[in-house]
């Protein structure tokens, strides 16, 4: 089981949750309005005057095989649209219950 973090521009909500539902991922736990800035490339997400934009995140824990297709989904979307800024962390998930 493989843990997925997908910090995302707002605007991608929609279409997150549409690629998580598309892959087979039912559970996960977002957060809104959350305040960030990309380390290699794109402008602050902090929400005042000067940087207007916020981020939004989710957390989905998946199986092995639906890593993949996930991560691709968001290689296309950042390809598409890379000003708006999403990134995703995969990491081992050892237990559940």
């Amino acid at each position: 089981m493989k843990a997925i973090f997908i910090a995302y521009n707002q605007a991608y909500y929609t279409e997150i949750v549409e690629l998580l539902e598309a892959n087979g991922c039912r559970g996960y736990t977002m957060w809104e309005d959350i305040e960030g800035r990309g380390s290699e490339t794109g402008e602050p997400h902090l929400g005042n005057h000067a940087w207007p934009t916020l981020n939004n995140a989710v957390l989905t824990f998946v199986d092995d095989d639906k890593v993949d297709a996930v991560l691709e989904g968001i290689r296309e979307k950042d390809a598409l649209t890379p000003e708006l800024g999403i990134r995703a962390f995969v990491w081992a998930a050892e237990r559940s219950l």
